[in-house]
C-alpha cells in the first residue's frame, strides 16, 4: 500500500471509528419511521446509500435544521446480501454546528433484534466538538454520486485484484478531510491490511486514488 493510500484508509478509518465513538448504539433504538403494516411480498434486497441517505435525512431534519453530514456508512445485516454498490443496512453521523452535537442513524431494510428495526433509526445526540482535517462535515449537494455508481468506478480499477482475490467482498465509506476537493466514497476489498480500495469523488465521479 503506498503512502497516499495509507493516509487515505487512516481517514476513513478516523472517520468509521469516530462515528461509532461519537454515538455508541443504545440498549434501544430512540426513534423509527417506516410504515408498521405486513411485509411486501418478496425477499428484502439492499438499496444505494442515497435511498437510505434521504430517508435518515429526513428524520434528522427535525431534529435540527443545520445539520450536515460528517459520514454514510454501509453495513450487513442477516438474510441480505450486499452488493454491486448497495447495503441491507447504511449508517449516517450527522452534526449539528448550532447544537455542538452529533447524532448516528440508521437505515435498514429488515428488522434485527434486539435495537434495529426496519427503516430509520436514530441514536441519542452526543457532544461534538467540531471539524478536524481527518472529518470534516460537507454539505448535501456535493454528495451527487450514488453508491452504486462509485462502485462501478471503482471496480474497474480493482477488476483484476478482485479475480484473483474471489469471495472478497466490497463495503462503502463516504467522508471528507482536508486533502480531499470533495467528499470522497472509500470502496474497500477485504480489509485495510491485505485489501484493495479505490476512492472516488462523491461529486464528479472520478476516481481518486487506488492501491
Amino acid at each position: 500500500m503506498n503512502r497516499d493510500c495509507s493516509k487515505a484508509a487512516v481517514i476513513f478509518a478516523v472517520l468509521v471509528l469516530t462515528a461509532c465513538s461519537q454515538a455508541p448504539q443504545p440498549s434501544a433504538t430512540e426513534a423509527k419511521t417506516g410504515p408498521e403494516t405486513k411485509e411486501a411480498a418478496g425477499p428484502p434486497v439492499p438499496v444505494s446509500a442515497k435511498t437510505a441517505f434521504w430517508e435518515m435525512y429526513k428524520l434528522a431534519h427535525s431534529w435540527t435544521t443545520d445539520i450536515l453530514p460528517l459520514s454514510l456508512v454501509s453495513k450487513e445485516v442477516p438474510g441480505v446480501e450486499n452488493g454491486d454498490g448497495k447495503a441491507g443496512m447504511w449508517t449516517a453521523t450527522f452534526v449539528s454546528p448550532s447544537r455542538h452535537e452529533a447524532r448516528v442513524f440508521s437505515y435498514s431494510v429488515v428488522s434485527v433484534a434486539p435495537d434495529v428495526f426496519k427503516g430509520v433509526n436514530a441514536n441519542r445526540p452526543v457532544p461534538w466538538s467540531g471539524p478536524t482535517r481527518q472529518a470534516m462535515p460537507f454539505r448535501t449537494a456535493d454528495f451527487t454520486v450514488d453508491s452504486d455508481a462509485a462502485y462501478k468506478t471503482a471496480l474497474a480499477k480493482a477488476e483484476t485484484w478482485v479475480k484473483e482475490h474471489p469471495g472478497k467482498k466490497a463495503s462503502l465509506s463516504l467522508g471528507n478531510a482536508a486533502r480531499f476537493p470533495a467528499p470522497v466514497w472509500y470502496v474497500l476489498w477485504g480489509d485495510n491490511k491485505s485489501g484493495y480500495f479505490a476512492l472516488v469523488n462523491a461529486t464528479t465521479g472520478n476516481l481518486v486514488n487506488g492501491k
